[in-house]
């Protein structure tokens, strides 16, 4: 059977030949085509090694015969006349005569010798992909084609599994003084540039790249033998590996530590069962007598290389291949790196290897990192956050090296349907975007039903709710998770702790899960270190103060040693917009004129709060009730804000950064609070009866009688350890009486900030203010375990870069301090 593929091979490369010196010759006129038998020329010896040397001094002769007879067949012609060979792949002749072929890559390898008895500028090969990639694109969608890489590179990704070129097709090239680039290109795509392969490729000299690629091989296993007899014994290893040589087994990689108590070896899985047993043979003495201890095997795992001739002398690449790793949750089994720093291999479990060459390539720039996240409830939080990630993916791909997939969607509170990826799979790159999530939602109203083709369609939706949540976004390909929580639900607050003993770390709008039931709270407080450093992280900034960092402030006073005395404030956006309305301070017009002045255009003077009424005028109870209202700034009952359930729900947040949730509930702050007007949670807010209106006024009229105004401040005290909320008189001037309506007003003192408190205002509401600060989470926290482009944003330059690329286009600049 053997011969007769041979000589459908022979026959096959003749006719092709054949076929391409007949098309060429009756193309151009001022060329010479002449078919060429690589077996007049190519002469192998194979007695010299396993599959054969090549002759050069004969293989060279032979050649210049042949073209000499060609130019004399050209008499005085040969001049004008370029003369071309096309000659036959994979098929050259031995030192006896006898025809041989090539083995594998055969064809590739005849371009590579004639190149070399050419002494030729270059030699191409042309195959059916674009060049050497940085990775397997099956199992890493980002890879990319590398421009150049140099010979030993090449060599290197070639022995661990990229198949684009055999390492014997370079040694010929190699070999060559001078040595000849060889080109990688694509039949099926003759304009991309392929890869250049050479003595050198600048691609690994930057400092951000300095790996060229990674590689992985599939199908292996590590025989570890152990023992304390081993220790300081010479000729251990000698008699491992030669045993193992006798016996034909191949060893990939070998680790061993220098106190000698074990030898770590890789093989393939199908021999490491012979690679055991004649180990145990040849060393039965000292099991016998407990010397060697064991002979163990683990199988099946994979071997995971990084490549490149920029890591040498460059520092801290380890540290990156394997913090990578690390935080992609990979346990380490074997280390391996030869002295010349070339090539860093680690043996992993295969269940862990594609999400191993993921990682890897992400953390060295040779793509970006994916994180695949879910966003909980469609209200216009939800709706500007997926909008947001829409708007910015390019720019974070660019700035960040991050892309951010949205690939789960559960629109309402209490609702079974879940949107999802149609075509959600390891490769895949789509997002769950509004347009989509639209598309879909249309096409089930049977009012307005559309159909689609499975192609187009980006999103499908199913039934489960919550509790399919986790199975729709969780790929144990992907290295990191998370979940927007954009609810103010009780339902999605219970899950919390779920999902981070999973993994998946909780970006959360929703102070429901830190504010529920005492039980509630500790399960999220143990979900958090369950796993250790593998746990979901809970990030929970915008639960405070929506896009103001009122937690990420309090963690970095109290980081950097300061002690927390008391923080008070105007916390909640309802509260803030009511009380500033009916009871406004004098004389605030003014200082809106004086930012129109003074800011340059920047402040655009628009001193309304209504589309009827300015700042400092004031007005009624139900009158500013409405207006809120109506500008969206209320729960969906407004009670929850009027009867300071969200403030203590708000307080129980902060409480639990300070450690002082253990003896407070929600409910019990709520019900030793001090209300304005006791308010029934029946009531229509949108005409609430003139007696309301009647005792605020009185309350408005004694304070102003006072010089002050009306404020609901809530604090925590910690030396007293009081958690309270109370309407206060504060005087005209005071911050928390020209607090602009709608904003919030929040003073921290503390040991180093005791005479004059570090005081944070702003606008705490607005979907879109809350939408930046959720993704301002997720930025920080994958700044801490992406690329290290990322993290140099932080640490080097300036910011203003966001202002003048290309890619950004309304990139929010928060930052969060964990």
């Amino acid at each position: 059977m053997r011969s007769n593929q041979r000589l459908v091979e022979k026959f096959g490369s003749d006719s092709i030949s054949n076929i391409v010196k007949a098309l060429t010759t009756t193309s151009h006129i001022h060329h010479n085509y002449v078919f060429l038998d690589a077996r007049r020329v190519i002469t192998i010896d194979e007695d010299a090694i396993k599959d054969g040397a090549v002759v050069w001094h004969i293989s060279e002769e032979k050649f210049m015969e042949i073209f000499k007879e060609e130019e004399a067949k050209l008499g005085d012609a040969r001049d004008s006349i370029l003369c071309h060979f096309i000659i036959t792949g994979y098929v050259a002749i031995n030192t006896d005569g006898v025809a041989v072929t090539l083995k594998r890559d055969g064809s590739d390898y005849s371009a590579a010798i004639m190149g070399k008895i050419l002494r030729a500028n270059s030699i191409s090969i042309w195959t059916d992909v674009d060049g050497v990639l940085s990775a397997d694109p099956r199992r890493v969608p980002l890879a990319n084609v590398l421009p150049e890489v140099s010979y030993d590179e090449a060599m290197e990704l070639a022995y661990f599994g990229a198949k684009v070129i055999h390492p014997k097709t370079m040694q010929p090239a190699l070999s060559c003084d001078p040595q000849i680039p060889i080109y990688i290109k694509n039949t099926f795509n003759t304009r991309s540039p392929g890869t250049r392969i050479f003595t050198n490729a600048t691609t690994t000299k930057q400092n951000e790249k300095v790996v060229c690629g990674f590689s992985s091989v599939e199908g292996m296993a590590l025989v570890n033998v152990e023992g304390t007899g081993m220790v300081g014994i010479r000729g251990v290893d000698k008699r491992i590996f030669g045993v193992l040589e006798y016996h034909d087994v191949n060893v990939a990689l070998i680790s061993q530590a220098i106190s000698e108590h074990s030898v770590t070896f890789a093989t393939s899985e199908d021999q490491a069962e012979l690679a055991k047993s004649v180990i145990e043979e040849e060393f039965r003495r000292e099991l016998k007598l407990g010397h060697v201890s064991s002979v163990d095997i683990r199988a099946p795992v994979s071997i995971i290389a990084a490549v490149g001739d920029g890591m040498v002398d460059t520092t801290g690449v380890a540290g990156r291949f394997f913090s990578s790793l690390g935080g992609a949750e990979i346990n380490v089994l074997a280390i391996a790196q030869g002295s010349s720093e070339r090539n860093i291999s680690t043996v992993v479990w295969s269940s862990d290897s594609t999400r191993a060459l993921r990682a890897v390539h992400a953390a060295f720039n040779l793509s970006n990192m994916t994180a695949r996240v879910g966003i909980i409830g469609m209200s216009e939080v939800g709706i500007s956050l997926l909008r947001l990630l829409e708007a910015e993916r390019d720019a974070l791909k660019a700035n960040f090296d991050l892309d951010i997939q949205v690939c789960m969607v559960c629109p309402e509170r209490g609702s079974e349907e879940i949107f999802s990826l149609n075509n959600d799979t390891e490769s895949g790159t789509q997002s769950l975007t509004i347009g989509a999530i639209t598309r879909v939602a249309e096409d089930l109203d049977e009012t307005t039903k559309t159909t689609f083709a499975d192609e187009e369609r980006v999103a499908v939706v199913s039934k489960g709710g919550l509790g399919l949540c986790f199975d729709t976004l969780f790929r144990k390909e992907c290295t990191f998770h998370a979940i927007f929580d954009c609810t103010n639900d009780e339902a999605s607050g219970r899950y919390h702790a779920g999902w981070l003993r999973a993994g998946i770390d909780v970006i959360t709008a929703n102070n429901r899960g830190l504010s529920g039931p005492k039980h509630q709270r500790e399960d999220i407080k143990e979900a958090e270190k369950s796993n250790g450093k593998h746990s979901g992280v809970y990030l929970r900034e915008t639960v405070v103060a929506g896009g103001l960092p009122i937690i990420s402030t309090l963690r970095s006073l109290l980081h950097s040693g300061d002690k927390i005395r008391r923080i008070d404030g105007i916390f909640t956006v309802v509260k803030s917009y009511v009380m500033f309305r009916i009871s406004p301070p004098p004389n605030v017009a003014a200082c809106s004129q004086f930012d129109v002045t003074s800011s340059n255009g920047v402040f655009e003077g628009d001193m309304k709060t209504s589309s009827t009424a300015f700042v400092g005028e004031a007005c009624s109870f139900s009158q500013a009730v409405r207006e809120a209202v109506h500008l969206g700034l209320t729960e969906d009952n407004p009670a929850l804000d009027l009867n300071n359930e969200y403030a203590a729900r708000v307080l129980m947040a902060l409480a639990r950064e300070l450690g002082m949730d253990e003896d407070n509930e929600t409910e019990q702050i709520k019900m030793s609070s001090d209300v304005l007007v006791d308010i029934d949670d029946n009531l229509d807010f949108l005409n609430l009866p003139p007696h309301i209106d009647e005792q605020v006024q009185k309350r408005v009229d004694a304070a102003n009688a006072k010089g002050c105004v009306l404020r609901s401040i809530a604090s925590i005290d910690v030396k007293s350890k009081s958690v309270q909320i109370r309407i206060s008189e504060v005087p005209n001037h005071h911050a928390f009486a020209v607090s602009p309506p709608g904003c919030s007003c929040v003073r921290f003192f503390t040991r180093r900030h005791e005479r004059y408190p570090l005081i944070i205002q702003g606008p705490s509401a607005g979907a879109d203010s809350t939408a930046s600060a959720l993704l301002a989470e997720l930025l920080q926290r994958t700044r801490g375990i992406s690329t290290p482009r990322s993290l140099a944003l932080i640490r080097r330059g300036s910011s203003g870069a966001f202002l003048h690329n290309k890619h950004s286009n309304s990139m929010n600049g928060n930052g969060v301090c964990n």
